[in-house]
This record gives structure tokens, C-alpha cells and sequence, in this order.
């Protein structure tokens, strides 16, 4: 793909590229902006890569690269499989439930979308965060208040593992992301904090 953008003649003024928070490594004390360096394990290599693969671009048109956390939406991913445990009354914390998570709402997600598309000033690296990460047992409680049910018993690794298969890592090898560029930019969050956008989404799937 960019190999196109830059042999085109007339090419496109913008190029998103989608990368993950898993750029910087997986730690539970660790916290990261836009600035901190790259982890050492696979999945941070391959974050790596991929990046350093949209550079040449960079002389061509605007790059941008989001660095994409756990996407909430009420019908996909770690959440959608979450809910259905949650309505049976037998959901709780993620592995240890001290991991981070680093999230953002989907509608918010569409939104730096369009922004990174359209706004010339959007250019570069930028956390796709909210900016309040929680960790996996202050979502599973939030989830849990959102739904009117409890939320005491630990998901074991295991069971995540054959619900979500390779994505069971994401949420059991965390780590705390900011949005510092997305702030400075001046976007303004939809959903800024984990509970309001728990009730949308609960709602929206009942």
C-alpha cells in the first residue's frame, strides 16, 4: 500500500494506518504516551514494523498512525463476549483483575476516524485511548453496576483463552496508555470515562 502512495503520480493526501497499544509491551506499573518507547515482546515488534513500514509515505502525503486500545461496542471483541456471562449473573474480574486495560468507545473510535481523515493538523502517532484507563477488575465492577448484576467471580485465563483464543492476551497483558496527543490536539471524547460508556453500550444491546 505504500508503495502505491508513493509511486503514484496523484496519490491521496492522507494515510491512516491502524497499529495497538500493544507497541509499547504489556506491564502492570507502566505508564505510557505517544513518546515512550517500543516494548520487547512479539506483539510490540510487530507494532514496530508496521509503523516503521507507513514512513516512507510521510514524503508523499499526511500520515497518521492510531494506536488502537480494546474497542468497546455492545456486539464484537472482549466486551460482546463478556456481556452474555455478565446477564447470566456469573461474571467478574479478567485473570488477576489488576492488569490495565486501555479502552475507548467505538463511537468515539469512529469519530477520531473522521477527524484523522479530515483535519490537516492530525499527523503522526496517536494513542486511539480514552483518556481514563482502568484496571480489568475496576471494568468487570463498572460492567457489572452497568448491568444490575454482580460481578464476583474471576474469569480464569484459561476460560478467556478459549472464549477469545490469541485475543485472550490483550486483556489478560495490559498496560496504562494516555491520551496526552489526542488532548493537545484538543478532541473532545464522547465517552471520556469507563461507566458512561458502559451504560451506552449495555443499553444499546438490550
Amino acid at each position: 500500500l505504500v508503495e502505491a502512495v508513493t509511486a503514484a503520480d496523484s496519490g491521496p493526501q492522507v494515510l491512516v494506518s491502524g497499529s495497538a497499544v500493544g507497541y509499547y509491551g504489556a506491564s502492570k506499573t507502566g505508564e505510557y504516551s505517544e513518546a515512550s518507547p517500543g516494548g520487547a515482546d512479539f506483539l510490540a515488534c510487530v507494532c514496530q514494523e508496521w509503523e516503521a513500514a507507513t514512513r516512507p509515505a510521510q514524503a508523499s502525503c499526511r500520515v497518521v498512525v492510531l494506536r488502537i486500545g480494546i474497542v468497546l461496542g455492545p456486539d464484537g471483541g472482549a466486551l460482546g463476549k463478556m456481556l452474555p456471562v455478565f446477564r447470566l449473573g456469573v461474571g467478574g474480574p479478567v485473570g488477576s483483575g489488576r492488569q490495565w486495560m486501555s479502552w475507548i468507545h467505538r463511537t468515539d473510535f469512529c469519530r477520531l476516524m473522521v477527524a484523522a481523515l479530515a483535519d490537516p493538523a492530525f499527523r503522526g502517532v496517536y494513542n486511539a485511548v480514552a483518556p481514563n484507563p482502568v484496571t480489568m477488575g475496576e471494568m468487570a465492577a463498572s460492567l457489572g453496576q452497568a448491568m444490575g448484576r454482580p460481578s464476583l467471580l474471576p474469569v480464569p485465563a484459561p476460560l478467556l483463552q478459549a472464549l477469545l483464543g490469541d485475543g485472550a492476551m490483550v486483556v489478560l497483558k495490559g498496560q496504562k496508555v494516555c491520551a496526552d496527543a489526542l488532548g493537545e490536539r484538543g478532541f473532545s471524547f464522547a465517552y471520556p470515562t469507563l461507566p458512561e460508556a458502559l451504560k451506552e453500550i449495555v443499553h444499546a444491546s438490550s
